[in-house]
């Protein structure tokens, strides 16, 4: 899938280790997901990816190495939606577009090679940029869960989802 100045390509070998340099500390690890811990290593990111598929990366348009990930998990055909997951843009990114390309390469994903009309993801209540960016990408709070971040604080997280269903023309 070709987007401005970036493109979405497969996870391929060697990716992960990358990945893991975007994290920069236990709070941007935790944010990634709960269940992961700091540092953040390949090992762990290919552990998650057991449950979960279509694990891409967006590259610039000449190919460079990734510039941030993403993954898709628990598919449910009866209610055609799935999860958005481990989501991280390289600091050096972000604010270029990066990440508004990898959400519409995973929107697509999701809508033309799974036929989904809903992604969901969860937001952790400790990052109002991520809070924002997903809401100007067409997500919208729907509920939300209790969590423990690696301080030990009980912090909320929501529970976001966007329809992925194409608008008639006018």
């Amino acid at each position: 899938m070709e987007l401005t100045g970036f493109k979405a390509r497969a996870l391929q070998p060697g990716d992960l280790e990358t990945v893991c340099t975007f994290a920069a500390d236990a709070a941007e690890v935790f944010n990634i997901s709960p269940k992961f811990h700091h540092p953040l290593t390949a090992e762990q990111m290919q552990r998650a990816l057991e449950n979960r598929f279509s694990p891409t990366v967006i590259v610039s348009e000449d190919g460079s190495g990734p510039l941030g990930y993403a993954n898709l998990y628990d598919l449910d055909e009866a209610s055609g939606s799935c999860w958005l997951g481990n989501v991280i843009v390289s600091p050096a990114c972000r604010g270029t577009g990066a990440a508004p390309a990898l959400i519409a390469a995973m929107k697509d994903t999701a809508r033309r090679e799974y036929g989904l009309r809903t992604l969901k993801l969860f937001y952790h209540c400790t990052n109002t940029r991520a809070l924002l960016f997903y809401c100007k990408h067409g997500f919208q709070p729907c509920g939300y869960k209790y969590l423990i971040n690696p301080d030990g604080q009980k912090i909320v997280s929501i529970e976001m989802q966007t329809s992925l269903e194409v608008s008639p023309a006018p």
